[in-house]
């Protein structure tokens, strides 16, 4: 039979608290990938390349340039586009505290973070659309959950936050066998 430090060795409350019930990253939604963008950008280059020429022969020489212009605005903007993919969300639930920290697409970091018992969590629905926006509340702060998801997406979140958030609030259950 085992005695009382034996047990208490093999459970360890402190580790039981720090365990992550929910650890979620959340990132943008992006349909094109790189390769998508090499086609795509080669599509209109080559298209572009065929009208200016064809406006080049009939003696308009300078749409050639505003063609190429168009070329670099376009991939300038999926630049913009693939580096704004970089932001991200992470949530963290555990018994002992909510942890969301948010990463802009420049790499800046901004961290929160809250007690599971005083925390709730607010969300604007509309009838038709669903879910168009997810708050966390706790204490006077508010911050946005989930912004780049869609209605779906954040409804999914939504549940499996709770979830989290309700196992946090009846703690760790220890059931030693003996």
């Amino acid at each position: 039979m085992a005695s009382n430090t034996e047990i208490d060795r093999d459970i360890d409350p402190a580790a039981a608290r720090r365990t992550l019930l929910l650890a979620a990253r959340l990132t943008p939604h992006r349909s094109l990938s790189r390769t998508g963008f090499t086609v795509l950008m080669s599509f209109i280059g080559l298209v572009s390349f065929a009208a200016g020429a064809a406006f080049c022969a009939m003696g308009a020489w300078p749409v050639l340039g505003f063609l190429g212009l168009d070329l670099l605005v376009i991939g300038w903007a999926f630049r913009v586009n693939f580096a704004r993919a970089r932001a991200f969300e992470e949530v963290d639930v555990s018994y002992e505290e909510v942890r969301v920290r948010r990463v802009d697409h420049r790499g800046r970091s901004l961290e929160w973070r809250f007690n599971p018992q005083w925390v709730r969590i607010d969300r604007e629905a509309h009838a038709e659309f669903g879910i168009e926006h997810l708050y966390l509340v706790s204490r006077g702060d508010r911050i946005s959950l989930a912004s780049f998801l869609g209605a779906d997406e954040k409804e999914s979140f939504y549940k499996v936050l709770i979830g989290a958030l309700n196992e946090a609030r009846r703690g760790p259950s220890y059931n030693p066998v003996v």
